[in-house]
């Protein structure tokens, strides 16, 4: 017998209506699995312990895992010496030395360095008892509003380092000879580090005196 086109509405309607309602308790158990999945994620604790050297002390740090070496430093172990300035590794006024080698500490995570020594400005010296890169700053005048000074500080100790240690660098014309200390070494090698104020003649002239040449 042929379907009438009200028997075939009613069947259709039944139809759509059984999916719809599928559809929905389906999206509903789905909406409340998501729910608890995301209850259970906010007991997920992101705390991570870490233990590093920094200055000569040992520090072992609860932090959560997104914590930079910049903010561990300034926010757990009151190092403000080391500044925040782009947070984007632009400018250099967050250079610290680890492991011998400087670099921002706002791009690396504090978690991936355990075991590892920090030098930071406070590591150098103090009032009292400058570094000598320190001292050669002063005398040659090599900061003006000082926000950068610290990274540059630790930057250029390093770069005293790498030269003695015949590290080149990209304006290093002949990487099988001897590593020299000359002006233009200075400014390649001090490139990361931005002074807004222009000190940059002088910032070289307190890294001559050290490596014992002239800029």
């Amino acid at each position: 017998m042929r379907a009438t086109a009200h028997q075939v509405y009613v069947v259709m309607y039944t139809v759509t209506a059984d999916l719809l309602a599928r559809k929905s308790n389906a999206a509903a158990a789905s909406g409340e699995e998501i729910a608890t999945n995301n209850h259970c994620s906010t007991q997920v604790s992101l705390a991570m312990k870490v233990s590093f050297t920094v200055n000569d002390q040992c520090h072992t740090l609860e932090l959560d895992t997104r914590t930079t070496l910049l903010d561990a430093l300034r926010e757990h172990l009151n190092l403000t010496g080391s500044k925040k300035g782009c947070d984007h590794g632009q400018c250099g006024a967050c250079t610290v030395i680890l492991d011998g080698r400087r670099l921002n500490a706002c791009l690396t995570l504090a978690v991936m360095h355990e075991g590892a020594r920090v030098t930071t400005i406070e590591g150098l010296g103090s009032p009292n008892a400058m570094h000598p890169m320190q001292a050669a700053f002063v005398r040659h005048d090599s900061y003006q509003c000082g926000y950068c000074t610290p990274g540059q500080i630790c930057s250029a100790v390093a770069v005293i380092d790498e030269i003695r240690a015949g590290i080149p660098s990209h304006v290093t014309a002949d990487l099988t000879a001897e590593t020299e200390a000359t002006s233009i070494e200075f400014r390649e090698r001090m490139s990361g580090n931005i002074c807004r104020c222009g000190a940059y003649s002088n910032i070289e002239e307190a890294i001559a005196e050290l490596v014992g040449s002239s800029p």
